[in-house]
């Protein structure tokens, strides 16, 4: 049977935040293999008001989810550090909107820690933005790292999910 008629997942995997948000879209095969399909960063500007942001990233999500057929969206659990606790809690907003386009589409959610995705794809679980911008090249076979780092970590994120949904 050849890649292209196995059954398989479609994985879109987002990197949450509240003026970048990076995204990718992973094709999930039965026996292991993930192909990168897509990724990019949907950008939100800065100097609109968190409300004006987090509407504009629901309609970017909208569009997104209405180009392929997901059947499973992937986004990191949230994490705290007491020195960027107004960061964490723009990030919670952002990835409210996240979650909330998912359910609203029916879509398996699975939520992954940081240290998961940089262990999965580094072998580190502190790996660094450049190492993990790295490890994306070299996986997915591409020409140059993807920027911003966000979407290295959307890719990231949905090749995990991609290698989770194997082992189940």
């Amino acid at each position: 049977m050849s890649a292209s008629s196995e059954p398989h997942s479609l994985v879109l995997g987002i990197d949450p935040g509240s003026v970048i948000t990076g995204y990718a879209v992973v094709q999930a095969f039965p026996r292991g293999d993930s192909v990168l399909i897509e990724a990019g960063a949907l950008r939100l500007k800065r100097t609109d008001s968190l409300a004006q942001r987090l509407a504009a990233l629901s309609s970017d999500m909208e569009a997104l989810l209405r180009e392929h057929a997901f059947t499973h969206i992937a986004v990191e659990s949230i994490f705290s550090h007491p020195a960027h606790v107004k960061s964490a809690l723009q990030l919670g907003h952002a990835r409210g909107v996240v979650l909330l386009a998912a359910q609203q589409r029916s879509l398996t959610l699975l939520e992954l820690a940081p240290a998961e995705v940089k262990k999965a794809i580094c072998g580190n679980g502190r790996a660094t933005k450049s190492q993990m911008q790295s490890a994306v090249t070299m996986q997915c076979g591409l020409a140059k790292p993807p920027t911003p780092s966000d979407v290295a970590d959307a890719i990231a994120i949905a090749l995990t999910a991609a290698r989770r949904l194997k082992t189940r």
